[in-house]
């Protein structure tokens, strides 16, 4: 039973990771919308770059913010002293990169939620791999009236 408690405490960060990616996903689709109605997406390559760029942008973003929400709750829940470590810690575990000989673990009764945010991370990178492309997929049909099915 002593595992629900970080389950439940991961699950409210996730909760929140995924209220931030739905905005970054939000801004994305606006910008993409925008530009298709005002004509600029598909028009030539110098457009259509800026567009990919904005939205990798917004996805990056988000990934950042939520390894700081991570790393806030880490601090919070007095894992770590200084916002720095915690979130070099957050960043490792999101990016599923492993940890290191010489890294700083958390205590066993929160160690939980390492994997939680594992997996919340890999979620989140798969959005926004998703979204990418579907953003690149209409620049490009917009740029190939050809392609468009």
């Amino acid at each position: 039973m002593a595992f629900l408690v970080p389950l439940a405490v991961g699950a409210c960060a996730i909760v929140m990771t995924i209220i931030v990616h739905a905005l970054a996903l939000n801004a994305t689709i606006r910008l993409v919308r925008r530009e298709r109605r005002l004509g600029w997406a598909g028009k030539n390559v110098w457009v259509d770059f800026p567009i990919v760029v904005l939205a990798i942008l917004f996805a990056l973003s988000a990934h950042l913010v939520e390894m700081a929400i991570w790393a806030l709750l880490f601090m919070v829940l007095g894992e770590f002293s200084t916002f720095g470590v915690a979130y070099y810690h957050s960043a490792v575990n999101y990016t599923t990169l492993g940890y290191g000989p010489s890294d700083v673990g958390m205590s066993p009764a929160w160690s939980l939620l390492g994997p939680l945010e594992a997996a919340d991370g890999m979620l989140m990178f798969g959005v926004s791999t998703a979204m990418i492309f579907a953003v690149i997929q209409r620049m490009i049909e917009s740029r190939y009236a050809d392609l468009r099915s």
